[in-house]
């Protein structure tokens, strides 16, 4: 197959395709589902707000942060539970 044959056939695919394409958020999404988040700028990260935020969320929510060892931590899966709930 040439290029030029691939390149068509990827942009007739594109085309054809309704699903959006795979960025990193959906690909970790779909590939580390139950991933470990330790530290408070990934746990933000995660969850979409600031650092503060997620430090206010520990102290005054139920929310599945917790600080073992001093660290915070929780799952990439029980946050965006936690989340999809409120």
């Amino acid at each position: 197959m040439t290029e030029l044959e691939f390149l068509k056939m990827v942009r007739n695919n594109e085309q054809t395709n309704d699903n959006p394409p795979l960025d990193r958020w959906r690909v970790d999404e779909v590939l580390e589902p139950d991933r470990n988040l330790w530290g408070l700028p990934e746990i933000a990260q995660v969850a979409g707000v600031s650092v503060d935020t997620v430090r206010r969320w520990y102290q005054k929510t139920d929310a599945p942060i917790s600080k073992p060892g001093g660290r915070y931590f929780s799952t990439r899966a029980a946050l965006k539970s936690w989340l999809c709930a409120r």
